[in-house]
């Protein structure tokens, strides 16, 4: 039977067995977020550069918490508007840590928080250039995805529903559209809500999902990384063996022959 440490996936050469990303905000203290990394089986966490402390010793540091040499950290570019901000971030991130892997996202405006595509390919196509691996937020638009791929992103990741929305993926043929036709891993990224969210991601045969704030804002936040780790795994599960087919009417579960 495969399980999560025979089906590893692939993004920019790194193989990792878990299919979860988490994120480091919205936890009351760094410790909280430790406990539900622990407990989500993630092995990448994304850390917005102009968010949380990395690099200041003389304040509470998320690597007091969470050490980068046991997790992949994932810089990510949150808060930024414009591709020259989230490009300049991405560099002070580089030399803070050397990170080459990171999340590009640059946002429209700030009441959806939408991607601004026309900025986000820019981006994509200056941190390339500089060597870096850009995994990119994007619209749920098979367009943009092909684009960004074709521009060097190594993996895309097309909001299921507005980012902190909890709504849940509301458009799954786009994201069946864009998995179908990527050459790079395509992970659902903003609007997971719930662990039944995060399966029917992977039920659409998406290569992971990353999520913050369903975790984070849960009431037990650890009870709910490890509930996002199974349904994940599940989804995952579910894809691979195969769903049965849709039928308009019932078909009985017992074979008819023989009956008396």
């Amino acid at each position: 039977m495969t399980d999560s440490h025979t089906d590893p996936w692939t993004v920019a050469g790194q193989s990792f067995t878990s299919r979860l990303i988490v994120g480091t905000g919205k936890y009351k203290d760094f410790a909280e977020n430790a406990a539900a990394l622990k407990a989500s089986g993630a092995e990448i966490i994304t850390v917005a550069v102009r968010r949380v402390n990395i690099s200041d010793p003389s304040q509470p540091m998320l690597t007091d918490h969470i050490d980068p040499k046991e997790y992949t950290f994932l810089p990510n570019t949150a808060g930024c508007f414009t591709a020259d901000d989230a490009v300049r971030t991405l560099r002070l991130a580089r030399e803070a840590g050397g990170w080459n892997l990171v999340k590009l996202e640059v946002l429209g405006e700030a009441k959806t928080l939408y991607p601004d595509m026309r900025e986000t390919l820019k981006a994509t196509e200056t941190l390339v250039a500089e060597g870096f691996k850009p995994m990119v937020y994007c619209v749920d638009d098979p367009i943009a995805a092909k684009q960004l791929e074709e521009a060097g992103a190594v993996a895309i990741m097309p909001l299921g529903a507005p980012i902190g929305s909890g709504l849940g993926i509301q458009n799954r043929v786009t994201i069946r559209l864009i998995v179908e036709g990527a050459g790079v891993p395509v992970l659902v990224d903003a609007g997971v809500g719930t662990a039944s969210d995060a399966a029917i991601a992977m039920e659409l045969g998406c290569d992971g999902v990353l999520m913050n704030t369903a975790i984070a804002e849960a009431k037990e936040p650890v009870r709910m990384a490890e509930a996002m780790k199974l349904a994940v795994e599940a989804g995952r599960h579910s894809y691979l063996a195969g769903r049965m087919g849709q039928r308009r009417y019932a078909d009985p579960s017992s074979p008819l022959a023989g009956l008396i």
